[in-house]
């Protein structure tokens, strides 16, 4: 099972410094959503061999097969932010 971004609030672009949503007026954490989720614009979904921590590494799931532009069932970020 692959590991997605969810609409919570920690990807909506109504999430404000300190945690707190502007639409609520209340601080909020990783597991809330509600009905007024806006996805943050700056995410990307680019999820192929290129940004896999696991390219070209020893624990790449497809080694032979891996390439740019592909894209696998194990695929994991780079990096991660929020």
């Amino acid at each position: 099972m692959a590991i997605r971004l969810g609409n919570s609030c920690i990807n909506c672009e109504n999430l404000v410094e300190g945690n707190t949503c502007k639409v609520h007026g209340v601080k909020v954490g990783n597991s809330y959503t509600c009905d007024s989720f806006e996805m943050k614009q700056a995410l990307k979904n680019d999820t192929n061999c290129v940004s896999c921590i696991r390219f070209e590494a020893s624990d790449c799931a497809n080694p032979q097969k891996a390439a740019p532009g592909m894209s696998c069932n194990h695929w994991a970020p780079q990096q991660a932010s929020a």
